[in-house]
Parts: C-alpha cells; sequence; structure tokens
C-alpha cells in the first residue's frame, strides 16, 4: 500500500526511457502516492532527473527554474531533422573543423541569447506537444524565439567528427536546437550524438543512484536515498521564526523578522529547525508565505 512519503529522490536516468516512465517506475518502487519530476530528459538522453515525491512535489516548480548543466557529444557533418540522432539526415557537409574556428564559434553562444526551439520540441500548441503533431504529419506553426542564457560552453574535445561539450544554462534552452545552430555556425552542420544531465539547481549526477541500483535494494534502503524537501531549496537563505511568527506564518499571515534578508524566496523554520516553507520579504521588512509545507 503507497503511504505519505516527502522527499526527493535523484534518479541518473537510463538511455531509452521518457522521463514519466522512470517516474512511474520509481514511484511503484518507493511505494508513494503522489509524486512529479522535474523537467524532462529526452528518451536518447541520460543523467539526473529529481524526483519529487508527496509535499516534495511542490518544489518541482523552483526546481524547473533552476539552472542546468549537462555534457554532450555532438556528431558533426550531419544534420537531422530532430537534431538528434534518432532524426532523419536533411543536410550534409565536410566535417573537417579547426579547433580554434570551434572555439571561435562557441564564443558566440555564450550569454544571453534568443533561441528558436524545434517543431520536434515538447512545446505545446492546442494543448498538444508539437513533435506529436509534426510525427503525425500535421502543419505547424514554428515555435516562437524564447531568451536563454548559456553562462558555459566549453569545449571539452575535438576528435575527428566528434565535438563533445560541457554546457552551463538556464531552464528552457534546448540543446538539440544548440547543436543544430552550432553545426550551421560551423558551416559543417551537427546533431547531438549523445545527451547527459550533469546538474540541476543544487543537486550533482555524483548524487544520483541509477534504476538498477534501485531496484536491487529493499523499501528502507530506497526511501533512505531521499532528500529532504528543503534540500531542492538550497540556494535560498535560511531564515528562523520564533514560536508566535511560525503560528502566524501557517495561517497564511506576513510574520514581522528582524533583518531578513531582501531576497525573492526564502527557507523558512520554526525555533526547532522544523522546515515550514517558501516565503518573500515585503517592502514593509515582514515575511510573507508564498509555499508552506506540511511535514
Amino acid at each position: 500500500m503507497s503511504e505519505a512519503v516527502n522527499g526527493i529522490l535523484l534518479l541518473d536516468k537510463p538511455k531509452g526511457m521518457t522521463s514519466n516512465a522512470a517516474l512511474q517506475k520509481a514511484k511503484r518502487l518507493v511505494k508513494v502516492k503522489k509524486a512529479g519530476h522535474t523537467g524532462s530528459l529526452d528518451p536518447m538522453a541520460t543523467g539526473l532527473l529529481p524526483l519529487c515525491f508527496g509535499e516534495g512535489t511542490k518544489v518541482s516548480k523552483f526546481l524547473l527554474e533552476a539552472d542546468k548543466r549537462y555534457w554532450t557529444t555532438l556528431q558533426l557533418g550531419q544534420e537531422t531533422a530532430t537534431g538528434d540522432a534518432e532524426g532523419e539526415v536533411v543536410a550534409e557537409a565536410d566535417a573537417d573543423v579547426a579547433e580554434s574556428d570551434v572555439r571561435a564559434v562557441l564564443e558566440r553562444f555564450l550569454g544571453d541569447i534568443e533561441q528558436v526551439p524545434s517543431v520536434y520540441s515538447a512545446i505545446k500548441q492546442g494543448g498538444e506537444p508539437l513533435y506529436k503533431k509534426v510525427r503525425r504529419g500535421e502543419e505547424v506553426d514554428a515555435p516562437k524565439a524564447r531568451h536563454i542564457s548559456i553562462y558555459e560552453l566549453r569545449l571539452v574535445s575535438l576528435e575527428g567528427d566528434r565535438l563533445e561539450l560541457a554546457i552551463h544554462c538556464t531552464k528552457g534552452t534546448y540543446i538539440r536546437t544548440l547543436a543544430t545552430d552550432i553545426g550551421r555556425a560551423l558551416g559543417c552542420f551537427a546533431h547531438l550524438a549523445e545527451l547527459r544531465r550533469t546538474a540541476s539547481g543544487p543537486f550533482r549526477i555524483e548524487d544520483a543512484v541509477t534504476m538498477e541500483a534501485l531496484e536491487g535494494e529493499g523499501l528502507a534502503e530506497r526511501r533512505a536515498r531521499m532528500l529532504p524537501v528543503d534540500a531542492a531549496l538550497a540556494d535560498f537563505p535560511a531564515v528562523e521564526l520564533g514560536e508566535t511568527a511560525a503560528y502566524y506564518l501557517l495561517q497564511g499571515q506576513p510574520v514581522m523578522v528582524p533583518k531578513a534578508p531582501e531576497e525573492q524566496f526564502l527557507r523558512l523554520y520554526d525555533d526547532q529547525g522544523k522546515f515550514l516553507g517558501v516565503g518573500a520579504t515585503l517592502p514593509d521588512g515582514r515575511v510573507a508565505p508564498k509555499r508552506l509545507f506540511h511535514l
């Protein structure tokens, strides 16, 4: 029988599995009622997929907004319709490029840029993901350009027609689209051959468990791997409330907190160290609840 279990499980998603399939399998293994993930990875991709259980689902929106890190391999010389290795090749060129040319091109994608996602993305039109419409042969409108930021785009290696990159970017960045755009800028075309998410917000792949390892454990071991809900909010300043302030905050009321940090989001705790929720400092210095947790 599923129980009310609260926490976050860091999963190293295997290749060939959708993010939702991975979530549902982990949900059964951990025996929980309520679960959600924090940003899909394509079936071809592997890597960090934070899974939120119980009250942990309330932090999923914060993780969705968090920066991400990826390791990726680009196949130079071919562009595909989908931007990855699963799509039909639509353009080809000689993939003989110099490392100096690659470094120069990568510089152009650093910082704040506009990116036009592929029609094979999960962006919805009419309530349905674009890729489903396209694969049925339907006509779709091209997605609008979106503003993203790329903080790091580091050349790891260039060996023949394979280009390895390390990427640190904002949410909403389409790595397949980035691969296509880099290939075009190099004049040799490219598509995504491999993709691995290595970080999401405060979480790192080194702390994740594989599905295989999870399957080999007992229920107690699986649950012991779960992180507390507030681990997802480690980047927010922590504020401790006295007994009276905590009481009124839990009633949904703003409370006075001397010298509260003027931040968009705060982690709020009572004087016993219990996590209460997420709040924000108002202009008058009071702290207002934004999301309360029942742990």
